[in-house]
């Protein structure tokens, strides 16, 4: 039987390993897993009354917003090789992983990093529309990172492709070679949005004049 270590935000250790992480001291983290078996799988629990049943892994603290933390990329090798798993999931109101966070906030040394380290770059879960990376990404304006995905690989629709200007992706799509329609966004209403329509607001949302212009 696998036990996963569950620690209180405000308890000494998780104290510490939240400082060791968001400094970047990489020999301070490989001491603290050295020094306590598990603690690569370990889940740090919310102390607020009204958050106690969130818990989040150490690779969601490496990537916690507003991310960017020194040695950012060796602090996720560190975690994955003594035993993370890249794919763990937030316990809470969604259930995002580390490569949804780190697309949140725009970091791509540590999305690199995490794709290395087979991250699922088409995990569902965002807080948008329960999606991808990619989706958390373009929702929030958090360009880089949203290219790099799409540059790693994933998969993108219409509404994302009017995000980024992927002015060549949007003629196909409309002359016979169609785009995915995963996680369309506005798909719970009834009857759902226009998918040109979408596309045009994202193409607004991203700054991107030609798609905008193509697809009125």
């Amino acid at each position: 039987m696998v036990y996963i270590v569950i620690i209180s935000e405000n308890e000494p250790l998780a104290v510490t390993l939240l400082e060791v992480i968001r400094t970047g001291d990489i020999p301070g983290l490989q001491k603290l897993l050295t020094e306590n078996p598990g603690l690569a799988t370990a889940r740090i629990i919310e102390s607020d009354m009204h958050n106690g049943n969130v818990s989040r892994t150490l690779l969601h603290v490496a990537t916690d917003w507003p991310g960017h933390f020194p040695n950012g990329a060796s602090t996720i090798a560190t975690l994955v090789k003594a035993g993370a798993e890249v794919n763990a999931r937030i316990a809470g109101p969604n259930i995002e992983t580390p490569l949804h966070w780190a697309a949140s906030s725009d970091d791509i040394e540590v999305l690199d990093a995490l794709l290395n380290a087979d991250a699922d770059i088409e995990a569902s879960g965002a807080v948008i529309a329960g999606g991808t990376p990619l989706d958390d990404a373009v929702a929030f304006g958090q360009w880089r990172a949203a290219h790099r995905l799409v540059e790693r690989g994933a998969s993108f629709a219409l509404w994302h492709a009017a995000a980024l200007g992927l002015l060549d992706d949007i003629e196909a799509h409309f002359t016979g070679t169609p785009l995915t329609q995963q996680y369309p966004w506005g798909a719970g209403h009834n009857p759902p949005p226009d998918e040109v329509t979408v596309a045009f607001w994202c193409a607004c949302h991203g700054g991107q004049r030609h798609s905008a212009e193509y697809l009125l």
